[in-house]
């Protein structure tokens, strides 16, 4: 099947985002054998499609030339049935996707008309940000030099890192403050071996990146010191990667429906069961996340609110992840671990995507807040 593509000069930007989330979902029910591979080159061929759709460009701000899917209330939905139709054809590529994502949303929160305007240029060519905030051995230092700063320090954990042009990076003051610069990547001699060989979404091509001596601009400081950690929208953000979790439930059950009705097994009650019980999660993951979409871009609400929303449907949408493996595991038995069948890679990938940071911390500070605090009015 030939997707269209976004029409040039669409003078509404609403019909070429119909467009948009129409053939996203389109490529999510047509993928080819093999082209949601195991290897990033998998993943550079579907991101230039997705680029020729205008993916990357939606959401920036209208007067950018995007879809202004980052900048409020009116975007969440759509943007969260963008993610999710990504995370549906690939969560390596919806991996990537969503980082750049959240590099257009902090530097719309926190940069300068200049620095969105630059952002937006750069985008518009083509070139895929990258958030990579984990640091490696050394961390990252940005210390004055002359007329701008000097970098040093190793970037881990950094997705797309042969992919991305552009990387929004934390990076420590010499007074020991944190702050966000914007840094042109793409150097193949800077790349380096990530912490380890993943299970999972290894066609998102994590890897390392050493920034030592590259000098950058007063202008590539995004924001304050602080700014990366500031809540609510620190957790709030989470609800993209939520987002593209549940894309990977919709392939996972799709994957379930199709094996069962090629085995003849639609018929038989225990298989019924468990996929019924498969949706129900799904289900249920979905109208956490559209919650959490709407909560984010809330800016009526008490950040806390804000935060426990988001933290609470970030493990449902975990719950709901893991009981839908274990319920195709055993639906499908032992073809769930062949090596290289679509189902077996799509739940190592599921596995390893929702391996998020400090669960725990997350239920328990969610918890104790609405212990204290009465649920958002218009928020169940």
């Amino acid at each position: 099947m030939t997707h269209p593509v976004i029409p040039e000069g669409a003078w509404r930007p609403q019909a070429g985002l119909d467009a948009l989330l129409r053939t996203t979902r389109m490529m999510g029910d047509d993928l080819s054998p093999g082209e949601d591979g195991e290897d990033e080159h998998a993943t550079a061929n579907l991101l230039q499609k997705l680029m020729n759709l205008g993916a990357l460009t939606a959401g920036l701000p209208v007067e950018n030339g995007g879809f202004g899917l980052c900048d409020s209330r009116d975007g969440a939905l759509p943007l969260r049935d963008l993610l999710r139709h990504i995370g549906r054809i690939s969560l390596s590529l919806g991996r990537c996707l969503e980082g750049h994502v959240n590099v257009i949303r902090l530097v719309a929160l926190y940069g300068s008309p200049d620095q969105r305007a630059e952002l937006a240029r750069s985008v518009r060519r083509g070139m895929l940000a990258g958030i990579w905030v984990t640091d490696g051995d050394p961390p990252v230092h940005v210390t004055p030099a002359g007329d701008g700063f000097a970098l040093s320090g190793v970037k881990g954990f950094a997705s797309g890192v042969r992919l991305a042009g552009l990387a929004l990076m934390t990076a420590r003051l010499p007074s020991d403050e944190t702050v966000m610069v914007l840094v042109p990547v793409g150097d193949p001699a800077r790349i380096r071996r990530g912490p380890g060989i993943l299970t999972g979404m290894m066609a998102s091509g994590t890897g390392a990146y050493d920034v030592t001596g590259v000098s950058i601009g007063p202008g590539a400081i995004v924001g304050r010191p602080g700014d990366y950690l500031r809540q609510p929208e620190f957790s709030a953000g989470a609800w993209r990667g939520a987002a593209v979790a549940l894309g990977g439930l919709d392939r996972l059950i799709d994957l379930m429906r199709t094996e069962l009705l090629a085995r003849e097994r639609d018929g038989n009650p225990h298989q019924q069961v468990r996929f019924g019980q498969a949706l129900i999660a799904r289900e249920t993951a979905a109208l956490w996340t559209r919650q959490a979409a709407l909560a984010a871009y809330d800016t009526t609400s008490d950040p806390g609110d804000v935060s426990g929303v988001v933290n609470l449907a970030r493990l449902a949408v975990e719950r709901a992840g893991l009981d839908v493996m274990e319920l195709v595991q055993r639906g499908l038995g032992l073809s769930t671990f062949i090596r290289g069948r679509p189902v077996e890679r799509v739940m190592r990938d599921l596995a390893t995507y929702l391996r998020q940071p400090a669960p725990d911390e997350s239920l328990t500070e969610a918890a104790a807040w609405f212990m204290q605090h009465e649920w958002p009015e218009g928020a169940a």
